[in-house]
């Protein structure tokens, strides 16, 4: 029996080893990528660097800027400028986010008049981008935004469409 789990305890230690040096893999820094521009005053680099996986053509990578707020019951938003720019020279591009406004809300009446943090995003810098773990995805914001990313996946299978 004391052999048994030992040999368990051994699996488990390897295979969480595996998985932390999995999880601790260190990203090259972005000036080893590609010579992308440094932040302007008042703004922060962020880079999405995205593991290597199979089917790379089956994932999506969606972006979505904000900031965390103290808000209501109503919708909230903000507004925001982004765009896409070419790294020159390279074929890469990057996002810049510019013109934070906001926020703007939904007049609802809250009936009870309490406040939580939510995530407050900006519409206009939602984006779908394709999965590509050989460029990191870079986008340059106003210091107090925040950026979030999920990833979409689909199968290979595609169902026809009936013609009518």
């Amino acid at each position: 029996m004391n052999k048994k789990l030992a040999f368990i305890a051994t699996l488990l230690c390897v295979s969480s080893t595996s998985v932390l040096a999995s999880a601790t893999e260190k990203t090259p820094a972005l000036k080893e990528v590609a010579p992308y521009p440094a932040a302007e005053k008042g703004q922060v680099r962020h880079a999405i660097f995205l593991p290597t996986v199979e089917n790379e053509d089956n994932l999506k990578v969606e972006i979505s800027m904000g900031k965390t707020m103290q808000v209501d019951c109503n919708r909230h938003m903000l507004g925001g400028k982004f765009e896409s720019k070419d790294l020159k020279g390279w074929g890469y591009n990057y996002f810049v986010l510019s013109d934070v406004t906001g926020p703007a809300a939904t007049m609802m009446a809250c009936p009870d008049q309490t406040k939580h943090d939510a995530f407050v995003v900006i519409p206009s810098a939602t984006q779908l981008e394709r999965y590509n773990s050989k460029l990191p995805i870079v986008i340059y914001t106003p210091k107090d935004i925040q950026v979030r990313y999920r990833i979409w996946t689909s199968t290979d299978d595609f169902k026809s469409a009936e013609v009518k």
